[in-house]
């Protein structure tokens, strides 16, 4: 059945030997410690339907403390989502090394079981651990009005709004209990000003339950509303070209002049001007103007 994947700690080594990869920015037991994630010199390639190699991701050194949401933004099939994969331990380096503490995946889809209440599908997780029923529920009821999902925890997803269905599908991540939460495109399908308020939504509900966040968007915008920190990733093979800081106060909003600064930026370092940057906003379903993908990677 469609769920989060979910990792364990781990710490995979490439095929590189050790005496050639590029030295960790933080050691092994400091990022065990606090929670986060560390990627050091990370590769990965697959292989396409016709059995060719395709260099996703090229020399990856990336890190995020406890607590800090770190965004990633890059054109469309710059290995974005291998990147959450690699995270979650659901794929392994071809060279380099990760670390990273236990990781749940939030895929782009809410993937809720249509058979299940909301209230059943926030709590699969804890199912899945061995919660009994009664208990997996009334931990996940719990969060229901703090989520702003009260009186709909037997609502099945067909009589959910969108934005609903995301929150159910975030709580359920949440309630796996891993320190490290990778978001892919959460917020992706969803009309500008429903986004606008789940983006709102999801500030506030990381100060009522800290974890360290990746989150993958073709949103600029929403990267610097919502991180700590914003690595900008370059077309296939995707490295980091830049990474921007945003110690800005929250609640940010998006036509504050320092946010706007940094979003130009961001442009910059992919590429965009500032004439670019100024259309990204098209409509429901589009996020940005750097879905210049040809497709080949399209679900990564």
């Amino acid at each position: 059945m469609p769920i989060e994947l979910q990792s364990r700690a781990h710490l995979t080594p490439g095929r590189r030997p050790p005496e050639q990869r590029t030295p960790p920015q933080r050691t092994a037991g400091a990022t065990r410690a606090n929670d986060g994630i560390g990627l050091s010199d990370v590769s990965r390639a697959y292989r396409d339907r016709h059995g060719a190699s395709v260099q996703a991701l090229a020399g990856i050194s990336l890190h995020a403390d406890h607590g800090e949401l770190l965004a990633v933004v890059g054109p469309s099939g710059c290995g974005k989502t291998t990147l959450l994969e690699l995270i979650c331990g659901l794929q392994t380096p071809d060279a380099g090394a990760l670390e990273c503490s236990p990781a749940a995946l939030m895929p782009q889809r809410d993937l809720l079981l249509p058979w299940l209440s909301a209230v059943d599908n926030a709590a699969l997780a804890l199912r899945i651990a061995g919660s009994p029923r009664a208990e997996a529920r009334a931990r996940a009821a719990e969060l229901f009005a703090e989520l702003g999902l009260e009186g709909f925890e037997a609502a099945h997803p067909h009589e959910l709004s969108g934005g609903m269905r995301q929150r159910v599908a975030f709580l359920r991540t949440l309630l796996s209990g891993k320190p490290v939460l990778c978001l892919d495109e959460p917020f992706g399908a969803l009309d500008a000003i429903t986004r606008t308020e789940m983006q709102g939504w999801l500030g506030r509900a990381l100060e009522r339950e800290p974890r360290t966040v990746v989150l993958v968007t073709h949103d600029v915008e929403e990267a610097i509303v919502l991180a700590d920190r914003v690595a900008v990733l370059s077309p296939r093979p995707g490295q980091v070209r830049a990474e921007i800081e945003v110690d800005l106060p929250r609640p940010r909003s998006r036509t504050d002049a320092a946010v706007i600064a940094l979003r130009e930026q961001a442009l910059i370092a992919l590429g965009l001007g500032a004439e670019t940057g100024m259309g990204i906003e098209k409509g429901p379903g589009t996020n940005t103007g750097m879905e210049t993908g040809t497709g080949t990677e399209s679900a990564r």
